[in-house]
C-alpha cells in the first residue's frame, strides 16, 4: 500500500525545489561557460536541472514527490527570471514524471543509488523529449547525438544518482531527513533495547 502524501511532505518538497531553484539558476552560467567546449561537454553537467527529483524522493520517499520537486523547482526558476521562459515547467513535468515512472517501477521501495540513478536517466529521456520538441538535435549528426546522449546520461547519473544519493547520505547523518520521515522497526527496536 502507498503512504499518502502529508501536508508536511508537500512543504518540504516545495523547500528542497526552491533550493534547487535557486542551484538552477546559479547553475546556468556555469552550463553556458562549458558551451562553447564544444563535444557535448556541456551535456556532463545539464543533468544539475533534474536533480531536485531525486533528491526529494530520497528524503521524503512517497509517490508524488519527484514531479512535485521537479515543477516546483521550475516554477522557482521561472519565478527567477529563466531564461527559457515558460518551457521550464513543460520541462519541469516531463523530467519529474520521467523519474517518477522510475521510483514508481519500484513500487516507491527501493531508495539505492542504483535506482536514483536510473531515476535520474529516466528525467534525462524527460529532458530528450523536450529537445526533440523543440528541434534542439534534429539538425546534429550522428556522432553529435550520440555523444549529446551519452554524456546526458553519463551526467545523469553521477549528478542525480551518485551525487544526490551521497548528499541525501550526508543530510541522514546530521539526523535532519529522520524530521521528514516516519520511525522505523529499527528505530522501534533501539527503543526496546536494555
Amino acid at each position: 500500500m502507498f503512504k499518502s502524501l502529508k501536508l508536511t511532505d508537500i512543504l518540504v518538497t516545495v523547500v528542497i525545489a526552491v533550493v534547487f531553484a535557486i542551484v538552477y539558476k546559479l547553475w546556468s552560467p556555469l552550463y553556458y561557460a562549458v558551451k562553447p567546449w564544444g563535444f557535448q561537454l556541456d551535456q556532463l553537467i545539464y543533468p544539475m536541472w533534474f536533480m531536485a527529483a531525486t533528491v526529494a524522493f530520497l528524503i521524503i520517499r512517497k509517490p508524488g514527490v519527484a514531479l512535485i520537486a521537479e515543477l516546483a523547482a521550475a516554477s522557482g526558476e521561472f519565478v527567477t527570471g529563466s531564461e527559457w521562459g515558460v518551457s521550464v515547467f513543460m520541462a519541469g513535468i516531463l523530467q519529474g514524471l520521467f523519474a517518477e515512472l522510475v521510483f514508481a517501477a519500484f513500487r516507491y521501495k527501493k531508495h539505492s543509488l542504483a535506482v536514483a540513478s536510473l531515476a535520474g536517466v529516466g528525467a534525462s529521456v524527460g529532458s530528450l523529449l523536450m529537445d526533440l520538441y523543440y528541434n534542439y538535435i534534429d539538425d546534429l549528426s550522428l556522432w553529435n547525438v550520440t555523444i549529446l546522449l551519452g554524456s546526458r546520461m553519463i551526467g545523469s547519473v553521477i549528478i542525480c544518482g551518485v551525487f544526490a544519493y551521497y548528499l541525501v547520505k550526508a543530510l541522514e547523518a546530521t539526523g535532519v531527513t529522520n524530521l521528514v520521515r516516519p520511525p522505523s522497526k529499527a528505530d522501534y527496536d533501539l527503543l526496546n533495547r536494555p
